[in-house]
This record gives C-alpha cells, sequence and structure tokens, in this order.
C-alpha cells in the first residue's frame, strides 16, 4: 500500500507531524488550529477562529486533491464546550451540504492554549 506524506507549500512544516497523509481512498488531515500560515493565532474569538481552522484544513484538502464534497467526517476539539453554539454557526456557514458526520468535544487543553481545533477525513 502506498503512503504519501502531504505538506502545503508556504504553511510551517512541522517535524512532528505532516498536514495529512493519502492512503488509497482516503486522506487524513491534522488537526488544524486558528493560525495564519506564519504560524501567528488570528486575531478574533471563536467564530473567527472556527472560520481559520476551516480555511487551512481547505488548504490541505486542495493541495491532497480532494475537497469538502469528499470529507467523510470531522472532529472538532473546543476549550470551552460553551463556545459550541457560536463555532456550530461559522461551522454550518462554511461547511457545504449535505454535511459530513461530526464528533464535537471538549478538550482538556489544546496545543498553545486555542480555542479550537479541527481534523477531518476524506475520500481521496
Amino acid at each position: 500500500m502506498s503512503v504519501e506524506r502531504i505538506n502545503v507549500a508556504g504553511r510551517a512544516k512541522l517535524p512532528v507531524y505532516s498536514h495529512a497523509t493519502k492512503v488509497p481512498g482516503l486522506i487524513f488531515l491534522s488537526g488544524q488550529t486558528p493560525v495564519d500560515a506564519s504560524g501567528k493565532l488570528v486575531d478574533g474569538g471563536i467564530k473567527e477562529h472556527t472560520a481559520q481552522c476551516i480555511e487551512n484544513l481547505t488548504a490541505v484538502l486542495t493541495t491532497a486533491g480532494s475537497s469538502w464534497e469528499k470529507v467523510v467526517k470531522v472532529n472538532v476539539y473546543l476549550k470551552n464546550m460553551d463556545d459550541f453554539a457560536a463555532m456550530n454557526e461559522k461551522y454550518l456557514e462554511l461547511i457545504p451540504d449535505p454535511k459530513p458526520a461530526r464528533t464535537c468535544i471538549q478538550a482538556g487543553k489544546l496545543p498553545f492554549d486555542v480555542d479550537v481545533e479541527i481534523e477531518a477525513i476524506a475520500a481521496a
């Protein structure tokens, strides 16, 4: 079986993971946090941060040759479940219908103390 590691050009490449891993038929996208291409946390609250996570995932999907229409599963990790309604409002706005399966949980602590991280699995 072939395994392809995918990294988005112009985005910070971290030595501990790839932006995505592609195997025949599936693409596993690493969790994306609300940082811009330079790695700086974007301004704003949970809505802006959710939008940035989705923008980052879109870049990974595009680089991997896929799209949101092929996403089969999304996992959303929130620092505080009280942010669920605001996150969900932005998610509903940005993710095309029909929406993929999704899990949303409150995480004990997220990298760099961000308020949201989103990961996905897509068809290749």
